[in-house]
Formats: structure tokens, C-alpha cells, sequence
């Protein structure tokens, strides 16, 4: 398989990464149910910078703001993937950086977090490192045998 369908692949994985992240942010929740830390993130408010929040207002938004990231992510690494059809070795180094942010956002998932993200983050680990071997081998003139020349 191919550079470029693995960052597909890749870019798949993240968008439903992405998806399952957004849905979790589109009501007020928390994975323990209602419970009083979640009513006094909601009862205590405090201004800061000329804005009156909650601490679940600065929830929403980091979480937000991670979807959005989460989806920027998505779409770069679908445009990496047409760049790799071309000059697979060019994008390799774009792929590292991929793969060594998502193994510490997976690692952070599963300390901090709970173990769906860090499996997500793992699957998508597998593909972009799999990208990364693919593209060592992409532009690589195929072996001739021993005794006959390239030329014609």
C-alpha cells in the first residue's frame, strides 16, 4: 500500500476521531452524569478580562477549540497525502511530527482522560507510521540482479 492511501487512512481515523469528540461537546455533560462538580462548574461565575465565565464555559471552549484543531489536522493530512502521491520522501518529515504529537496526545488521552481517545490516537499511530515506512520506499528504483547494467 501506498504512502498516500495511508494518510488517507489516516485522515479517516481523525476525522472520526473528530466527530466523536465534537458530539461529546454539543451539551453541557460529564462522563460521571450529573454530579455537584459539574452543577458548581455551571453555579460559580468570575470575571476575568472583562468577561463574566464559568469554569465549564472554559471547558466548552477548550474543548471546542480542540475540534477545531482536531479537524484542521484532518484536512492537513489528506493534503499531505495528495503531496506524498507525487514526492512520498518530501512528506516524511511532516508525518514524524504527526505521529510523535499524536503519540503524546494519546498518551496524555490515557492519563488524564479516558482510554477511547488514546485507542483513536493509537489506530491513528499505526497508519501514520505505516505512512512513514511506506514513504522510505516510494521513489526507490527497483533492484536490478547482479551482472546486468541499467542502461539500455
Amino acid at each position: 500500500m501506498t504512502t498516500t492511501l495511508w494518510l488517507r487512512i489516516a485522515s479517516i481515523i481523525m476525522l472520526l476521531f473528530t466527530v466523536g469528540h465534537s458530539m461529546g461537546g454539543l451539551q453541557r455533560w460529564s462522563p460521571m452524569g450529573d454530579n455537584e462538580v459539574l452543577r458548581q462548574m455551571t453555579a460559580v461565575r468570575f470575571d476575568t478580562m472583562g468577561a463574566s465565565r464559568t469554569y465549564l464555559d472554559f471547558f466548552m471552549g477548550f474543548g471546542w477549540s480542540i475540534s477545531i484543531v482536531m479537524l484542521l489536522q484532518t484536512v492537513l493530512l489528506w493534503q499531505l497525502s495528495s503531496l506524498a502521491r507525487t514526492n512520498a520522501t518530501a512528506v516524511r518529515p511532516m508525518i514524524a511530527v504527526f505521529a510523535i504529537a499524536t503519540v503524546a496526545t494519546g498518551v496524555i488521552a490515557w492519563r488524564f482522560i479516558f482510554p477511547v481517545p488514546a485507542l483513536f490516537s493509537a489506530a491513528l499511530v499505526i497508519a501514520l507510521v505505516v505512512a512513514y515506512i511506506a514513504s522510505s520506499h516510494a521513489g526507490v528504483p527497483p533492484a536490478y540482479p547482479r551482472g546486468r547494467s541499467q542502461g539500455p
